[in-house]
């Protein structure tokens, strides 16, 4: 069984509250390196510690930030502890096709020891077909993203990875200034990583969102707080302008008009949000999801 653990004021893991979550029954505990909501990483170090103390794997999801928080700390960047070099973190997952800058389809789990590594492999000694073994739950896969992946890692380089990095970091601290400097927003978390997320102060974040929509642009919207998100790669540098401009004026609109969030997706967006009930979301979700898949000439 999942358990989930509140966040601390500062949106990382709260180590106090997961070490009493802790029980005899506790196979392992996560933390992230960042979050992929507002780009914190976890206090792994002191994660490590109680999976020590307590005898258990710690695994760190660094799926957003594993391409890319290595390259932001040989920039000179300080970067909270996360990987092997923390006592106790026995296995990391990164995304290759996140700042790997790689297709999509390929990821890696690396393990700190293959004495772990060895309790995730397959094996099947009953089937008529013979002995089967796999290292993953998979069987089969497409090795076309795989080559891709790989193509992507030696093309780009150390050199490449590294520039790539400098630009994301330079367009990500160019947004959070712009963000700060916007009377009305108020940006969410420390970002160790790349990642932007800001709120409205007075004001409905998700209406500031359809003003930005009806100008060309993209919106992640997040709840738990209401907000906006972005994840800044080094393609963003020649738009943080541009955004920044739109985004002021939409704001600006927003305050001039609070009806706007009586509108567009705002309502939607701030009911599902504070709906007690989140079995009924998740059955409205699955229901507008399965839809996608009906022909629209069949009942």
């Amino acid at each position: 069984k999942l358990k989930k653990v509140p966040v601390g004021e500062d949106l990382r893991a709260n180590v106090r509250k997961m070490e009493k979550a802790i029980s005899w029954r506790t196979i392992g505990i996560v933390g992230s390196a960042p979050q992929y909501p507002h780009g914190v990483v976890d206090p792994i170090v002191e994660l490590g510690e109680i999976a020590v103390k307590h005898g258990i794997p710690l695994h760190v999801d660094a799926c957003v930030g594993g391409f890319v928080l290595p390259w932001i700390e040989k920039l000179g960047r300080r970067v909270p502890k996360w990987d092997f070099r923390v006592p106790g973190v026995t296995s990391i997952s990164a995304d290759l096709h996140k700042f790997g800058y790689a297709a999509k389809g390929a990821s890696t789990l690396t393990w700190r020891s293959i004495d772990a590594m060895k309790h995730q492999i397959f094996v099947a000694t009953d089937f008529p077909g013979g002995i089967y073994a796999s290292p993953t739950m998979l069987g089969t896969r497409p090795g076309g993203p795989i080559a891709a992946a790989w193509t992507a890692l030696q093309s780009l380089g150390e050199d490449g990875y590294m520039a790539l990095a400098k630009q994301a970091l330079d367009a990500a601290d160019r947004l959070r200034l712009g963000i700060e400097s916007i009377s009305g927003l108020a940006l969410l978390g420390k970002g160790d990583a790349t990642i932007v997320t800001y709120a409205a102060v007075g004001m409905n974040v998700y209406a500031i969102a359809d003003r930005m929509e009806t100008r060309g642009w993209t919106i992640d919207r997040q709840h738990k707080p209401a907000s906006i998100h972005l994840t800044v790669t080094a393609n963003h540098g020649q738009i943080v302008d541009a955004y920044l401009a739109d985004l002021r004026a939409c704001v600006e609109e927003v305050r001039r008009d609070p009806s706007l969030a009586k509108s567009g997706s705002a309502p939607m967006y701030g009911m599902a949000a504070k709906m007690p009930i989140r079995m009924f979301v998740a059955r409205q979700v699955r229901k507008v999801m399965a839809d996608l898949h009906v022909r629209k000439d069949q009942p």
